[in-house]
């Protein structure tokens, strides 16, 4: 029945797809046409002609398999009920036989194997009683039959079976792929919300120590006003072209990344450490920077994870205590790299609340992410210290 219903036109597997009910219909319909071209050949000596009776008991037969799907063991046992009476006035009994078979083979597809052998007894016994031959014929066509049609309902419920479980497990997978999907495009934004956060507070809070600056000596030294606004201007247009590199990648399509993700700069690494140091010094705040250990490359991500933490730290000196002095220190060791970010503490007044802010939170969530550790809080010495540890990859030796 599988490997038939596979060459119906695409329409029709469709149509029976959506309406069940149809294609049982189309197959008693069917099986009663079946019937009647049997019916209408020359039978056996002593067999009772087809009459007004046998056609009717032949159609309601045909009738009963409408419902096989829904009730197949009570249709099989109807049916064999109705073709026993059938045989009973001397019909031919080979008229009916496949509509017979049809019943068992829905059982054994659709219903556990205790009820198929049930069914499958029981349709071996009508067919034995059916039997116009020797009963010795009789016995071996009823159980040869009865057994084979089983066999393959059977397999061929094991196949639907398998069919739905696997119908199942892909539409699962294609559930957790899209959460997937959606995971990671939550992740993203995240990722460049955190970015557009470094980059707005950190140059937002150097134009804002300038600007002040410039409107306080406006009048009294021009000299030093026209250096403050250059500063504006130049730390406004970096932060504008990181802008336009982050949110790029919210627009630009795989298929025209590579023609356009050229015009924009990498992201930023410790190779930016000067000009981020020069930013901050021009903003007011002096700095000092210190390395130890050996300077080596650091992959992207972790490279851009210290300087983004740098970034942050020395964004929050400008914040808290603009007139502070602040030391940055690097410590390479064959594993991994500490920076420290420390502020001598001068007008830190309220400094210790910045520890539950949105900023340290996610620089936390950097170094976590590369499987480092950051910790931030007073220093007992006075100010305020962020100390960010990240495994980085053992120097080859040569």
């Amino acid at each position: 029945m599988v490997a038939q219903a596979a060459v119906w036109p695409g329409w029709l597997r469709r149509l029976v797809g959506r309406h069940p009910l149809l294609a049982d219909g189309l197959l008693a319909t069917t099986t009663v046409a079946v019937g009647l071209v049997l019916a209408s050949q020359q039978p056996p000596a002593g067999i009772r002609p087809m009459d007004l009776p046998g056609y009717a008991l032949t159609c309601l037969l045909g009738a009963l398999l409408v419902a096989r799907q829904r009730a197949p063991m009570a249709v099989l046992v109807l049916y064999c009920a109705v073709w026993v009476g059938y045989i009973a006035l001397g019909y031919w009994p080979v008229v009916n036989s496949p509509g017979m078979l049809l019943a068992l083979y829905t059982v054994a597809a659709k219903r556990r194997v205790r009820t198929a052998v049930t069914a499958a007894v029981i349709a071996a016994t009508v067919w034995v009683y059916a039997g116009t031959d020797s009963l010795l014929v009789a016995v071996v066509q009823g159980v040869a039959w009865t057994a084979v049609i089983a066999w393959f309902g059977r397999g061929a419920g094991q196949l639907a079976a398998s069919h739905q479980r696997l119908a199942r497990v892909a539409r699962q997978l294609e559930y957790e792929q899209e959460q997937r999907a959606r995971r990671a495009v939550v992740e993203e934004r995240v990722r460049i919300a955190r970015e557009l956060h470094d980059v707005v507070a950190h140059h937002m809070s150097v134009i804002s120590v300038q600007a002040g600056l410039a409107r306080y000596v406006l009048t009294t030294d021009p000299q030093t006003a026209r250096t403050a606004l250059g500063t504006v201007l130049e730390t406004s247009g970096e932060a504008l072209d990181e802008l336009r590199r982050l949110l790029s990648l919210l627009r630009v399509n795989a298929d025209d990344a590579g023609e356009e993700s050229g015009s924009f700069t990498p992201a930023p690494g410790l190779d930016q450490l000067d000009e981020l140091i020069q930013r901050v010094r021009a903003a007011g705040v002096r700095v000092e920077v210190t390395t130890s250990g050996g300077t080596r490359p650091l992959p992207p991500g972790a490279d851009l994870c210290v300087y983004r933490v740098i970034q942050e730290s020395l964004t929050n000196v400008l914040k808290h205590a603009p007139t502070a002095a602040a030391t940055v220190a690097l410590q390479y060791s064959r594993d991994r790299l500490t920076a420290r970010v420390r502020d001598d503490g001068r007008a830190g007044a309220g400094r210790s609340g910045t520890s539950e802010g949105h900023g340290l939170v996610g620089m936390r969530e950097r170094a976590h992410l590369y499987g480092g550790t950051l910790t931030a809080g007073p220093h007992p010495e006075g100010g305020f210290e962020v100390v960010l540890s990240l495994p980085i990859p053992a120097m080859v030796e040569d």
